[in-house]
């Protein structure tokens, strides 16, 4: 089965750091940072329900406003996370401009930013074109294990990390698949239908092997039914483990970082990771609270990732992408 998202740099790698998550079965989209974001066709931010912003450097958020324009009276609603000072930074936005003809659109927007500290607290707001974009504070709240969004098919997890100012990591995890074999169950004796979805939602919850499940379906006879237990349908499915996705950027390499986004990237099959800066400019790296190309390999091999995809290259290395590229191949070789 294939995965239900497509992931995709906004950017090439010497731009403005930003992810498009596409949803393949749905009309949504997800952004990880909001930098300069011109290469996406209005149609494509039209599509976005969430963003998840690192943090408000201006090329992790000069972005907003194209976002915005695109977005009002057209689209319904937009989520937006960040670290803490965000809704701040989302209200000032917002204030810069004039919105006396707001309440006139017939689709009114309504933004929900939400900001997290290092305890999983969560402070959220709510901005609305009929309100002329007012803040509006809304309860505050705890994430568990660092799960800001948890749907039906996917999770997506962030983790505070250190860019001298705080800076979420995030990861984007599909849930367990469900393949039905349709062989074997023609094999039992049964036909597919409308059932399997029952089906499928009690095995993908975990429910005993005694549940008792509506087998059915419709010929030209009738409709053929029978009450089967869970655990007699089980040799019919079989469970695959989701894609998972990885987004890390603007932090300094130190222990904690270190810690934290190994265990936030753990097992992805695709983390997209800055890196900089070649090592022989490990000092300035430090300096300016980046990775060397080195530094995201060895933190990308320590999480034991699928594949990794370098972006955010610093533009003193405009002729040398390829030592870059080949600076974190090769610690992950190590």
């Amino acid at each position: 089965m294939r995965s239900i998202f497509n992931a995709q740099l906004v950017n090439e790698p010497f731009g403005d750091p930003g992810l498009y998550v596409d949803f393949r079965f749905e009309r949504r989209a997800f952004l990880f940072d909001l930098g300069d974001n011109a290469a996406l066709a209005p149609r494509k931010l039209l599509r976005v329900s969430h963003v998840f912003v690192s943090h408000t450097h201006m090329d992790h958020f000069i972005g907003f406003d194209r976002l915005l324009r695109i977005c009002v009276g057209r689209h319904a609603a937009l989520a937006m996370y960040g670290p803490p000072g965000f809704i701040d930074r989302v209200e000032h936005r917002l204030a810069a401009y004039t919105w006396d003809r707001a309440d006139r659109y017939e689709v009114a927007l309504l933004i929900t930013a939400t900001e997290l500290d290092e305890a999983g607290a969560t402070r959220s707001a709510r901005f609305d074109t009929r309100r002329r974009f007012e803040r509006e504070p809304l309860p505050d709240g705890r994430v568990g294990d660092g799960v800001i969004v948890d749907e039906r098919e996917f999770r997506v997890r962030c983790a505070l990390l250190d860019h001298r100012t705080p800076c979420l990591g995030f990861a984007l995890e599909e849930k367990t698949h469900l393949n039905v074999w349709k062989n074997r169950l023609v094999a039992m004796g049964f036909k597919t239908g409308p059932w399997l979805a029952e089906l499928k939602r009690a095995a993908l919850a975990g429910a005993p092997d005694e549940t008792p499940v509506r087998v059915w379906w419709r010929e030209v006879q009738g409709v053929h039914e029978q009450t089967v237990a869970l655990g007699a349908l089980k040799p019919a499915l079989e469970f695959v483990r989701g894609q998972k996705l990885g987004y890390v950027t603007d932090v300094v390499f130190h222990d904690a970082n270190f810690d934290r986004i190994v265990a936030l990237a753990r097992g992805a099959d695709l983390l997209f990771i800055e890196s900089v800066f070649l090592d022989q400019d490990v000092a300035h790296a430090t300096q300016k609270q980046h990775l060397t190309a080195r530094q995201a390999g060895l933190i990308a091999r320590a999480a034991a990732v699928r594949a990794v995809i370098p972006f955010h290259f610093s533009p003193r290395y405009t002729d040398r992408e390829a030592a870059l590229r080949e600076e974190l191949d090769a610690a992950l070789r190590t």
